[in-house]
C-alpha cells in the first residue's frame, strides 16, 4: 500500500510505537494499516452419510472438488457466512449442527472455520463459482482432486469420527514458512 485509505497521503514503513513488526504508516495522519489473516468460512454439508463437495469452477484450483466454502464478509457471522457460501457455491441451505475444524494456515495468512451441518431437504444445485456439486459416499469421495488439503483433513476426520460415533472440534495447522507443506 502506498497511500493512506483513510486521507489519501503516501505511506511509509515503519515500527509503530509498542508494536513490534513494520508496518505501513500515513505520513500525513498516522493512521496504522494492518495486514490481517483472512477467514474463510464453509460447510461439510452431510445429507443421509453422504458429503456435499462442489467442482470449482474458479481459481484457484479450477476443476478440482471442494467443501462450499469462502471468505467471510463484514458484519457477519462465521455460521452465516458458512451458510451463504453453501447458498452460493451449491444453491443450497443448510441447518449448521457444530463447530467443526479450524485450521491455521500462517503460511498464506489464512484462518479456516468450518461447521458441520445438515442440508435442508436435501436439496442442492450449482452456484456460478462450481462446474458442478454433487453428494459422496465415502469410497466414491476423488482423495487425488481435492482442491485444498484443508478439504482433505476434513473429510478424513468426518469418516473417522463418524466410524467412532462421536464428533469432536479439530483445531490444527497446516503448513508453515519453513517448511512449505499444507
Amino acid at each position: 500500500m502506498n497511500f493512506c485509505a483513510n486521507c489519501g497521503h503516501e505511506t511509509t514503513d515503519k515500527i509503530p510505537l509498542g508494536d513490534h513488526q513494520t508496518r505501513q504508516v500515513c505520513t500525513h495522519c498516522g493512521n496504522i494499516h494492518y495486514v490481517n489473516p483472512k477467514v474463510i468460512c464453509g460447510a461439510l454439508a452431510l445429507w443421509e452419510n453422504k458429503v456435499l463437495l462442489c467442482r470449482r469452477a474458479i481459481e484457484p484450483r479450477y476443476g478440482l472438488w471442494t467443501l462450499p466454502a469462502g471468505y467471510m464478509e463484514l458484519f457477519e457471522t462465521m455460521e452465516q457466512g458458512a451458510a451463504r457460501e453453501t447458498r452460493e457455491e451449491a444453491e443450497a441451505e443448510i441447518k449448521i449442527e457444530q463447530l467443526y475444524c479450524m485450521y491455521n494456515i500462517p503460511r498464506i495468512g489464512q484462518i479456516y472455520a468450518l461447521f458441520k451441518a445438515q442440508l435442508i431437504d436435501g436439496k442442492f444445485g450449482a452456484g456460478e463459482e462450481s462446474i458442478e456439486c454433487r453428494l459422496f459416499d465415502e469410497h466414491e469421495i476423488p482423495w487425488t482432486e481435492l482442491a485444498f488439503p484443508s478439504v482433505e483433513r476434513t473429510l478424513r476426520h468426518y469418516f473417522e469420527d463418524r466410524n467412532k460415533g462421536h464428533f469432536e472440534i479439530h483445531l490444527e495447522t497446516l503448513g508453515s514458512r519453513l517448511d512449505h507443506t499444507g
